[in-house]
């Protein structure tokens, strides 16, 4: 069961029924990483480098889903060269998720000393000067880490997230995030609980290349294609009184180093169309995201909506056959 308080904020509440022993395998699998994650990196990294990277040969439709996704953004790339790229995240992956699962566990003073801020300025600023702040994240390895961090220092950080299929899983996921304060927001309650918070002084963390459908989205440039971008942030900074702020985390397993790339303000929007908007959006992916390509989730359905007459992607059964 989970509960919300004061009607505003999700909170993961454990159930009797995770005891039962159908869910004793997911429950050895969350203890298993989690002493993989107490590790020191330089020895946890390779090893779950090689495992996975052999998941995502094993994962055919996720995998397939990365293909297509790459071969839409990246079409002057040879096939060796995406599949490459495909390898690579499949290696970041759990070595940026376990890096979390340590500060959870550990703590942040146990890792700062392999977090690299790049442009913290933009942020000391901002909270000298006490301003409403929108991240705009793109879906990252380790996209959850610099809002942990954040908490532990003392800033109030409100998220909105959407449910795991795994009950357990979604369980402790959750209360990872909730580690160390700040408020979860379950995109089913709708946007107004997340602007509230942002209104009381939270700064909000924002995801924005999900696929959300036609209707109110504007179809812009993406990469090499394009995608149905809902422009959602320019009315957000607008309610809520908040400067928007792109963020990214790039985790690197050989240095076993995060860094955290800040790009300036968005100030822009406050004028601008929900066209241009919407293109501003996809703009600062593609500046966060194209030089770590392997640190993006590839594996999201992030082109399923095609403007009238193209076929979903996905749904090309020419395009990465599987075998």
């Amino acid at each position: 069961m989970e509960t919300k308080k004061n009607n505003i904020e999700y909170i993961p509440e454990f159930e009797p029924s995770f005891r039962h022993p159908s869910n004793w395998g997911a429950w050895l699998g969350v203890y298993a990483f989690a002493g993989i994650a107490l590790l020191p990196a330089s020895v946890r990294d390779p090893i779950l480098g090689k495992i996975g990277r052999l998941a995502g040969r094993m994962g055919k439709s996720a995998r397939r889903r990365a293909q297509i996704n790459l071969y839409y953004c990246f079409p002057e790339k040879s096939d060796a060269e995406r599949e490459a790229i495909i390898d690579a995240m499949y290696t970041t992956a759990p070595q940026a998720m376990a890096m979390m699962a340590e500060l959870a566990l550990r703590g942040p003073e146990k890792l700062l000393s392999r977090v690299d801020w790049k442009g913290l300025e933009i942020i000391e600023e901002m909270r000298r000067n006490d301003e409403k702040v929108i991240f705009l994240v793109p879906h990252g390895w380790g996209v959850d880490i610099p809002a942990m961090l954040m908490a532990s220092q003392g800033q109030k950080m409100a998220a909105m997230f959407h449910n795991q299929g795994n009950k357990i899983f979604d369980y402790v996921w959750n209360t990872v995030r909730r580690r160390f304060g700040g408020r979860l927001h379950a995109r089913n309650d709708g946007i107004k609980p997340f602007i509230q918070s942002v209104r009381q002084g939270y700064w909000g963390y924002y995801l924005p290349d999900q696929d959300h459908g036609p209707e109110h989205s504007e179809f812009v440039d993406f990469f090499a294609t394009y995608k149905a971008t809902l422009p959602a942030i320019g009315r957000l900074m607008k309610v809520c009184r908040a400067r928007v702020v792109p963020l990214f985390p790039v985790y690197d397993g050989n240095t076993h180093r995060l860094s955290i790339e800040v790009r300036p303000p968005m100030d822009d929007l406050l004028t601008a169309d929900d066209h241009t908007i919407a293109r501003r959006m996809n703009e600062e992916v593609e500046l966060l995201v194209g030089p770590h390509t392997e640190q993006y989730t590839w594996i999201l359905k992030l082109l399923k909506t095609r403007k009238p007459g193209e076929k979903e992607p996905y749904k090309r059964k020419e395009l990465f056959p599987k075998k």
